[in-house]
């Protein structure tokens, strides 16, 4: 059985509004539910993307295995098995359940709990029916614990965009965000250590896929990074939760970019520019965090750190704003659901395999890499700045098509490229502080402060020249691991 549901996360006392309002045409049904969560000591099921729990609502227990990639971003959707069981001991006799769980039956034990209490409704709309589930509670994890206040838009029949619906009408009444983690997920980072900034990983993609799958698979697993580091920056300024949070949204911006001939949809060109937005938002914060680790006397240091306290509360003005919560809804709705073309002109792209669509994304933005680096060294800043877009491109898809490029030979010659890519990104990266500097403090009123220059040497601008006109030669000798 397939499952099909929209994650949001509230805050508890966003629940107690929408409860207060309640705009789902009836009285909820309300239950309370204790979810077992089991795994091995070393966590096989998490690390093959399944779940295993036992969940008891009054005296019913149902047992549940789920199936995911663990890269979703608020629209899941999953294959799943339950059955009936007596107590708190996971039954494998189904051939089906006992195959992919494979040999991790022996092992299994209970790790966390899950205590929620449930507000269910059932909602029909036209077409669609929805279960709606409001879930207030907290993940228990031996002496750790966490609440949790999550709602639940599960589609029983219908069209899926019915879901995005009915989260764009709870969301006017009460703020919430798009919710990336499944109750499972939350477990085991309860069981782990504290969160962190989270930084990009490899995207599960086989070479059977079509370009238009991989596509929605990246911008998920992309979607769910940002909204992973928007949570730490919910409960800590941290700079490389900033930093991973706005790198996400250029990749997602950058992966649309990539891969734009896939769209004959109008909303395209808007969820760019609305991404583009979004992570604009974060510049001045990351910069100043930038000149901040390079500033050379107490009087810059301090007078950037007063800067940065404003930059970051305009951050988080803008993530908490309706605007910024739309556009995750939008964006996720849009990824997940797949309707992007209006005639059937781009049927022949949307089908072509991911591997041969790759490999023509890396011809084009290697063709800029390559002509874009002549005479580095005497080029004006505007020059390399398109550069240093492009081979920020080529980087990118580089790492998202990476996992369709496996063969001995293949991985070799893509670790050698990435690091060749990584060293001209450095180069070109530094080149653009020291240029976009001057124009950031003059901004801040900062240009006169003692030291300041010393964050755009013309000395420090020579030597980063010749190391990244270095880095484009070492880059154009590497051999392209997609030929």
């Amino acid at each position: 059985m397939q499952e099909t549901e929209l994650k949001l996360e509230l805050l508890q006392s966003g629940a107690r509004s929408l409860l207060k309002k309640n705009p789902f045409g009836s009285p909820p049904i309300i239950l309370q539910q204790t979810s077992i969560y089991f795994d091995t000591p070393g966590w096989d099921l998490s690390k093959r993307g399944l779940s295993l729990r036992i969940r008891q609502s009054g005296n019913e227990r149902i047992q549940t295995v789920k199936a995911g990639d663990g890269v979703a971003a608020g629209s899941f959707t999953r294959e799943e098995w339950e059955r009936p069981v007596a107590g708190d001991t996971p039954i494998l006799d189904d051939p089906q359940i006992r195959d992919l769980l494979a040999d991790a039956g022996p092992k299994l034990a209970a790790l966390f709990e899950v205590h929620v209490k449930r507000h269910r409704w059932n909602v029909s709309d036209q077409d669609a029916t929805i279960e709606v589930a409001l879930d207030l509670g907290k993940v228990v994890a031996a002496d750790r614990e966490a609440p949790l206040c999550e709602i639940e838009f599960e589609k029983k029949a219908g069209s899926p965009k019915a879901l995005f619906a009915l989260a764009r009408k709870v969301d006017l009444i009460t703020p919430t965000h798009v919710g990336v983690l499944s109750k499972a997920e939350r477990g085991y980072h309860l069981l782990g250590t504290a969160p962190g900034a989270v930084k990009a990983a490899s995207t599960p993609l086989t070479s059977e896929m079509s370009a238009a799958t991989a596509f929605a698979h990246i911008a998920a697993a992309c979607l769910k990074q940002f909204r992973l580091n928007e949570t730490v920056l919910g409960w800590s300024r941290d700079a490389e939760a900033l930093h991973q949070a706005r790198v996400s949204l250029r990749r997602l911006r950058s992966l649309c970019s990539i891969c734009k001939s896939l769209f004959h949809d109008s909303r395209f060109d808007h969820l760019r520019e609305e991404l583009k937005w979004l992570a604009s938002e974060f510049g001045d914060a990351r910069n100043i965090d930038v000149m901040i680790d390079r500033a050379s006397s107490e009087a810059l240091s301090s007078r950037l750190h007063n800067a940065r306290d404003d930059a970051y509360a305009a951050v988080e003005t803008s993530l908490s704003s309706v605007r910024a919560r739309s556009l995750m809804i939008d964006a996720t709705e849009w990824i997940s659901i797949r309707d992007w073309r209006t005639d059937q002109s781009s049927d022949t792209l949307h089908e072509q395999s991911a591997r041969d669509f790759a490999s023509g994304v890396f011809d084009k933005f290697w063709k800029k890499v390559v002509k874009g680096g002549n005479n580095l060294i005497d080029a004006d800043d505007e020059t390399r700045h398109k550069l240093r877009i492009a081979a920020k491109k080529l980087r990118y898809a580089a790492e998202f098509f990476e996992p369709l490029y496996k063969s001995k030979a293949e991985a070799k010659r893509h670790r050698r490229f990435i690091e060749a890519m990584e060293d001209l990104q450095d180069q070109l990266g530094s080149l653009n502080d020291l240029a976009t500097a001057p124009d950031m403090l003059a901004a801040l009123w900062l240009s006169d402060v003692a030291s300041a220059k010393d964050l755009y040497s013309a000395e420090d601008k020579s030597k980063l020249l010749k190391d990244a006109a270095e880095a484009h030669d070492a880059l154009v000798n590497t051999r392209r691991f997609w030929r």
